[in-house]
């Protein structure tokens, strides 16, 4: 089970009309400057080429302006947020932390939400962070034992979905679906979903840090073995029930998808500048 906790530059240029045959007072200077008793010598202009350099970091398609927008690229903000959660586990659980990782998380209603999730010896915690107030807001923790399912794939949607998404994702299972009730499935706010599903964040090619923190394999690679150690220490009915990993497609029962739709469009899940409101 789970548990939630709230928490260029300008050049001068002299302008001159057509028949003006008097040189202007740049002109006049340059030729004083000059060595009287050597005749001038006819200036040769270069072009210097223009190179365009293709650089993996940032990403070429990337504007840089669009990245400032998200707080969490600012200067200090994932240092913060690391050093915060590194400070609460510390004084809990005591745990040792395998790895943090800034993902984004798809709900049951395709709604994208910002999160941060560490990978501790014993538990998987999914944190949601204020980027603006730098301050956790709501902290689950589940227990590596529990989770028994990873799936791998392609998003897919109901035939009749108007709101479909592209991309490859990751869900993972510390619960039954049989299990779950018509309410939680059909309630776009509730907690007692038995699964998680993630992607990557869109700040992923940035730059070097936020390509490795926001990458989706390098969180897996760490996930599986830490799931494979905790069940095999663990005790109980959890012991022995084993893990699996799966590459299929990722079902997202979503039909209408009008508030997923004006949220996911609006990055409203997202620590975002919105600008200024008013006139």
């Amino acid at each position: 089970m789970s548990t939630i906790r709230s928490f260029e530059g300008f050049h001068p240029v002299s302008l001159k009309q057509e028949g003006d045959d008097q040189p202007s007072e740049t002109d006049q200077l340059s030729m004083e400057e000059r060595d009287p008793g050597k005749d001038p010598e006819p200036r040769q202009i270069s072009r210097q080429t223009s190179v365009t350099e293709s650089t993996l970091y940032p990403n070429p398609y990337h504007r840089p302006f669009v990245s400032r927008k998200y707080f969490a690229t600012r200067p200090g903000a994932i240092e913060t947020a690391m050093e915060d959660l590194k400070g609460h586990i510390a004084e809990t659980s005591g745990e040792k932390i395998q790895g943090f990782w800034l993902l984004t998380e798809i709900d049951h209603w395709n709604n994208e939400k910002e999160r941060i999730l560490l990978v501790t010896d014993k538990t998987l915690l999914i944190c949601k962070y204020d980027f603006i107030m730098l301050s956790c807001v709501q902290l689950q923790r589940i227990p590596l034992s529990s989770l028994y399912r990873i799936c791998l794939g392609k998003f897919v949607f109901p035939g009749m979905s108007l709101d479909k998404r592209q991309g490859e994702g990751l869900r993972i299972y510390w619960g039954s679906l049989e299990q779950q009730s018509l309410f939680s499935r059909w309630n776009p706010w509730s907690t007692e979903v038995p699964y998680a599903t993630f992607t990557e964040h869109p700040m992923k090619y940035s730059n070097e840090k936020f390509l490795e923190i926001c990458e989706l394999s390098g969180f897996t690679s760490k996930l599986v073995p830490a799931i494979q150690n905790a069940h095999k220490n663990s005790t109980g009915s959890e012991r022995g029930k084993g893990l699996m990993v799966l590459t299929e497609p990722i079902l997202i029962e979503t039909y209408m998808g009008l508030m997923s739709f004006i949220g996911n469009r609006n990055k409203l899940g997202y620590s975002l500048a919105r600008g200024s409101i008013g006139f």
